[in-house]
């Protein structure tokens, strides 16, 4: 059996891969999701073998589902957008199946074959991998980066510009973003929230926290390859070793 994830949070578009689906015996499907933060929690719960991914979806956008998941834990892909022939030729090139919608019942057939001949053939798994990471390596290079975020306090809603945040730290599953004397709590995974910054201003200097670079006054060497970071309102922050390669390239 090939047991597949749908992920899409459109109802409509759910329901007509479902009942595609439905015609198929050796085919269960394990779940649904309406949103990237349920995608990506079930993904790695449920292990699939495939998932039919929406492009678009609310709280993580398809590709930054994949990017928040650990490469060896990534199943099969069947990208479903309304993208037109020209968007999704990249996924073409890198012999990644897609579905255009409305998704038309010979082209679903057509991706779902391709998921039967990869899924008995273990072999091919690495080149599976090395062709999605270089469609999200692609995707990088044009991704409109978030440049605002959305804070939720009870019923309260406001909305922070990613340019105004000076560091972020981790909170548990919830990210800290310090926005010069206030502070304020996201909802989100501080390895999520990075996916969806622009690494050309905000960096990782720690497991536990991100700074944006134009905050950065001084940097000094620490210890074994660390760096202490001081920012403009005098935070003092520590690089660890793992995520100062780039800090290092930086000061050149």
């Amino acid at each position: 059996m090939i047991r597949v994830v749908l992920a899409d949070d459109e109802p409509l578009a759910r329901e007509r891969i479902r009942t595609l689906l439905a015609t198929h015996p050796d085919v269960t499907l394990a779940a649904e999701c309406a949103d990237g933060d349920e995608t990506l929690k079930v993904l790695l719960a449920e292990r699939p073998d495939v998932v039919f991914l929406d492009v678009q979806m609310p709280e993580l956008d398809g590709f930054a589902v994949l990017e928040a998941m650990p490469p060896e834990l990534r199943p099969s892909v069947i990208f479903v957008t309304a993208f037109d022939e020209h968007a999704v030729r990249a996924f073409e090139v890198n012999a990644i199946d897609y579905l255009l919608k409305p998704v038309e019942p010979r082209r679903f057939e057509a991706a779902l074959a391709r998921v039967r001949e990869r899924h008995g053939a273990p072999a091919g798994a690495g080149t599976q991998q090395a062709a999605l990471e270089a469609v999200l390596a692609e995707l990088r290079k044009g991704r409109a980066w978030a440049t605002r975020l959305v804070v939720r306090d009870g019923s309260r809603v406001s909305f922070v510009r990613t340019e105004e945040i000076d560091w972020i730290d981790a909170a548990g599953n919830y990210a800290r973003l310090h926005v010069g004397k206030a502070m304020h709590l996201l909802r989100e995974p501080l390895k999520i929230l990075e996916t969806r910054l622009d690494p050309e201003r905000f960096l990782r200097v720690h497991r536990s926290a991100i700074v944006n670079l134009e905050r950065i006054t001084a940097v000094e060497p620490y210890f074994h390859g660390e760096y202490t970071l001081t920012l403009r309102d005098g935070t003092r922050l520590t690089s660890s070793r793992t995520h100062s390669a780039r800090l290092r390239s930086l000061l050149r």
